[in-house]
């Protein structure tokens, strides 16, 4: 029969394990988003829509969780802060789900009219967030401070993206009037992206927190 602390450990693997299947899920989600709007693909954006729900259940299933352990199993220390973590990192990921989502949106409002231009950073922040939700749930994972320390480099590296696209796409409002539409959507765009590197360099801090017990300025 086993024992409370193999019950726990069984519990806490099993929280563990819908992390890293919500994280693949919202990974797949980004990188869906912004293959729509390249691709200007209104029935893949649709499907991102659809599938947001699947996001928001495993969220409900590691509250759900963290919840009877903390009721059941009453941790302590590191024990407490690993399920907290969790339930901070399931809330930082779902938020990051919603933002494909509002990705997705854009993708339907621009319809089938061509794009202003060929979109070359806006996938390169894509590419980056997406790096990011993988090695933060790996820090989770390995409890490895310096992994989720390397999230402020990263964070940096798509604000200056963001910053780039926006002067790109005020020249492009300012030449040409009839673009500020889809300047405008696209400026939307980048700055979803920017606000999810936000959201994965939260997840970092949380593994700080798990590890050392104090929450460090990542952003």
């Amino acid at each position: 029969m086993p024992t409370n602390r193999q019950q726990f450990d069984d519990q806490l693997n099993t929280l563990r394990s819908a992390l890293v299947e919500m994280g693949r899920k919202v990974e797949e989600a980004i990188l869906n988003s912004v293959k729509a709007l390249k691709e200007t693909d209104l029935d893949l954006a649709q499907q991102i829509v659809d599938q947001d729900v699947e996001v928001n259940q495993i969220e409900e299933k590691i509250d759900e969780i963290g919840t009877t352990l903390i009721a059941t199993q009453q941790p302590v220390a590191k024990d407490l802060r690993r399920i907290l973590t969790a339930f901070k990192m399931a809330s930082d990921l779902e938020r990051m789900g919603d933002l494909a989502v509002d990705i997705s949106k854009v993708v339907m409002r621009i319809g089938n009219d061509a794009l202003i231009k060929p979109l070359v950073d806006i996938p390169r922040m894509a590419e980056i967030v997406q790096l990011m939700i993988a090695e933060s749930i790996q820090a989770y994972m390995e409890e490895n401070v310096d992994l989720a320390y390397k999230m402020a480099k990263m964070d940096d590296e798509v604000d200056h993206l963001y910053s780039q696209i926006l002067r790109e796409l005020f020249v492009f409002m300012v030449d040409n009037p009839k673009t500020v539409n889809q300047s405008l959507l696209l400026c939307f765009v980048s700055r979803y992206m920017e606000r999810m590197a936000d959201h994965a360099t939260n997840i970092g801090e949380s593994v700080v927190y798990l590890v050392r017990g104090h929450r460090p300025d990542l952003n």
